[in-house]
């Protein structure tokens, strides 16, 4: 059984790697072959003895080609209960200008918005294209989401990291509450 993907033709390089490096470390990491076809952008997975390696597998490189390197899209294997969120923002953005407004509004200045969203809810985001995707637990990545939406739609920063703040300490009442 195998299993096909297509991913940006820009992201192939990050897939392949120099020398077919990172390729080669992913197949033997996620347990399949991999052919890549550079031109089109069609990423074939098989493995003929575990289907499941193969369908687990295609978050992997769906994470890749969403613009997470193959170290941070690996974390989708390493936790079983890891998830690959991606969020269309085409609905919102109808213009360059307001693609280029919102991943401006989500990145911060010097990446500083993402890297806060992505330290208070334990997630990484990657805003690649018109898309931006999250790695992370359920709980965790259902907040990024959020705060992620919030600013879409225009909310302050601000607001978005009080936001995350009381989801933060929600979920500390939650385990104090459970263990006591």
């Amino acid at each position: 059984m195998t299993q096909e993907i297509k991913i940006p033709n820009d992201r192939i390089g990050a897939l392949v790697g120099k020398g077919g490096e990172t390729k080669r470390n992913l197949e033997k990491f996620l347990n399949v072959t991999l052919e890549v076809d550079s031109q089109t952008g069609l990423v074939t997975l098989t493995n003929e003895e575990n289907s499941l390696a193969e369908i687990e597998s295609m978050e992997v490189i769906k994470a890749i080609g969403r613009g997470f390197s193959p170290e941070r899209a690996k974390k989708l294997m390493e936790d079983e209960e890891m998830i690959l969120d991606i969020i269309d923002v085409t609905d919102v953005a109808d213009t360059p200008g307001k693609l280029a407004r919102i991943r401006g509004r989500i990145i911060g200045k010097e990446g500083k918005a993402r890297e806060q969203i992505e330290n208070m809810t334990g997630t990484r985001i990657s805003v690649y294209g018109k898309t931006v995707a999250i790695i992370g637990l359920p709980d965790q990545t259902a907040d990024a989401h959020t705060a992620i939406s919030m600013l879409i739609n225009g909310s302050e920063h601000n607001t978005v990291f009080n936001f995350l703040d009381r989801k933060r300490k929600e979920a500390k009442m939650d385990i104090m509450t459970y263990y006591y």
